[in-house]
């Protein structure tokens, strides 16, 4: 394979892996633990 190919899979893996990661955060278990400020302060 070229190196220019290489490189490309990778970064993409990474992004695949980073969006997975954060959308896992936001609307996964661990979301349970967020606050949000703006809740706390009420209207």
């Amino acid at each position: 394979m070229e190196t220019a190919t290489l490189i490309a899979i990778s970064l993409s893996g990474l992004i695949v892996s980073f969006t997975g990661y954060a959308l896992y955060t936001a609307f996964g278990q661990p979301s349970l633990q967020l606050r949000d400020p703006f809740e706390e302060h009420g209207d």
